[in-house]
This record gives structure tokens, C-alpha cells and sequence, in this order.
């Protein structure tokens, strides 16, 4: 696993975007605080930039460097659940601004995986994690289901778990700093 931690991470050091296997499922990925990875990830899946996508961190800890306020309710959701939960923040900083909602929004997932985990920490960043697939096209379950235009867009395909089978993406949770919670999926 390191030697694939290394090659991952030199790719989003120098600005390209990766396929990878996350704790959901096969993501499409880039350093967070990299506005052109951003934009050729926008392009790859031909989306509109105005449609927000996901970012990996390692902790809490790290979450706190790319949300201005972390409500006290989101660390809690963190330790108490056991399904993987997005957790859409206000106030982002310190990450792309072709990332950051119009609203000033970031969806942040702290992963239990351990390749995404040890990927974040070793880039002391956010990465983006969106379905690798084209947008409006069914998102894989497999490796195998990948299109060869996600395989052929990316600059480096991380070489784990291409028989795991993930059928179930992340819930998402919109926590507003005024107090509303909203479950979006």
C-alpha cells in the first residue's frame, strides 16, 4: 500500500487527478486546494462547476483547517456513526474556490479507509473524492464498471482493491452554523 501512497501522492503534488478506491466507492480525486486538478476533474466528468463535489480528510483535526467553525453536533455525528456520512459545512476556507459552494459551503467526509486516510495526512490535505463516473451515468459498484473514458481522463489509477464491490455511497448531511440540520441523501 505505500508504494501506491507514494505514487498517489505525487500525482495530486503536481497537479493531476487520480482514480481511487475510497470507504464508498471508486472516487475520481485531486488536492482540494488545487484550482486547475479541480477544473480537469469538472471536465472529466462534464459537470458543471456549479455542482459541489465531496473532499476526504484524515481527522477532525485536519477538518478544521478547511471549515472556519466545525458546530460541536458534527464532531459527535463523527464518533457516534458507523456508516460513512458527508457532512456539508458552512464557511469553507483554505481549499480551491471552484470547490467551495456559491454559499460558501464544502461537503467533508473523514473516511475509515486506511489508503485515504494515510493519502490525506501524507498531503497534510483535502482531497476531492467524486463517483468515477461521467455525470448523468450510473455510478460504478466495481472497478470493472468503470468507463474507459474515467480510466483513460485520470493521471494515475491507484493499483488496490479493484475486486472490492461497493454498492452504497455516503449519507450526506447539511449542518448549518445556525442550527438546521438537513439530510440531503
Amino acid at each position: 500500500m505505500n508504494q501506491e501512497i507514494n505514487k498517489a501522492l505525487e500525482v495530486l503534488k503536481n497537479g493531476g487527478i487520480i482514480l481511487y478506491p475510497t470507504d464508498t466507492v471508486w472516487g475520481i480525486g485531486c488536492d482540494a486546494s488545487n484550482e486547475e486538478a479541480v477544473k480537469k476533474i469538472y471536465q472529466l466528468k462534464k459537470r458543471v462547476d456549479s455542482k459541489a463535489l465531496i473532499c476526504l480528510v484524515a481527522d477532525d483535526r485536519m477538518l478544521k483547517k478547511f471549515v472556519k467553525t466545525v458546530p460541536q453536533v458534527a464532531l459527535e455525528i463523527i464518533e457516534i456513526t458507523d456508516t460513512p456520512t458527508t457532512i456539508i459545512y458552512d464557511d469553507a476556507q483554505n481549499l480551491a474556490s471552484n470547490l467551495i459552494g456559491e454559499d460558501g459551503t464544502i461537503a467533508i467526509r473523514i473516511p475509515d479507509d486506511e489508503f485515504c486516510y494515510q493519502l490525506s495526512r501524507r498531503l497534510n490535505g483535502a482531497i476531492v473524492s467524486t463517483s468515477a463516473n461521467v455525470s448523468g451515468l450510473p455510478t460504478p459498484n466495481s472497478f470493472k464498471e468503470i468507463q474507459e473514458e474515467v480510466l483513460k481522463g485520470v493521471d494515475y489509477v491507484v493499483n488496490l482493491h479493484h475486486e472490492k464491490i461497493c454498492t452504497k455511497q455516503s449519507s450526506i448531511i447539511k449542518l448549518s452554523n445556525n442550527g438546521v440540520v438537513k439530510i440531503i441523501r
